[in-house]
């Protein structure tokens, strides 16, 4: 791969997320799953809030990076540097992980077994559509630095 070249063609990951969070709505108007009664639905209820906001602050914090490292936000672009400070120092994907958190709070939130289907439906094809590339793209422009990060860093979580 040439280490100029994009890592992917287009911007899957934002299309993705937002694809999830639609198929989640739709489904849950036309077809609603049963949820878990109370107490436990309570404690999801919260821990979905809590989901969304870490998944907000973890893209905010992670977009802050990049713009202070002066490397692209955008999937579609290759990257001016690599990038190992903030949230990038114990995810290799915060971005990616904070739309993923952000789905499933929504579905805890929200009550709907759907938005959790998605989320995980989202996170694979994010991962075939834009992680492999990038880390393709990555390790072509990086080399070892990004070999010695990618072992030390979880891809996800």
């Amino acid at each position: 791969m040439n280490s100029t070249a994009a890592p992917n063609r287009f911007a899957w990951p934002p299309l993705i997320y937002l694809a999830a969070i639609i198929a989640g709505i739709a489904l849950t108007v036309v077809y609603p799953l049963p949820w878990i009664t109370a107490p436990l639905s309570d404690i999801l209820f919260a821990a979905g809030w809590l989901l969304v906001f870490s998944g907000f602050a973890l893209n905010i914090s992670a977009l802050r990076t990049l713009r202070r490292a002066n490397t692209t936000m955008r999937p579609d672009r290759p990257s001016d540097h690599l990038v190992t400070s903030g949230p990038f120092s114990f995810t290799r994907n915060p971005i990616y992980l904070g739309n993923t958190m952000l789905t499933i709070g929504i579905g805890l939130v929200t009550e709907s077994l759907w938005f959790l289907l998605f989320a995980l439906i989202a996170a694979f094809a994010t991962q075939k559509l834009a992680i492999e590339g990038e880390e393709r793209h990555l390790e072509a422009k990086f080399g070892k630095k990004y070999r010695d990060y990618r072992a030390r860093i979880r891809r996800w979580i």
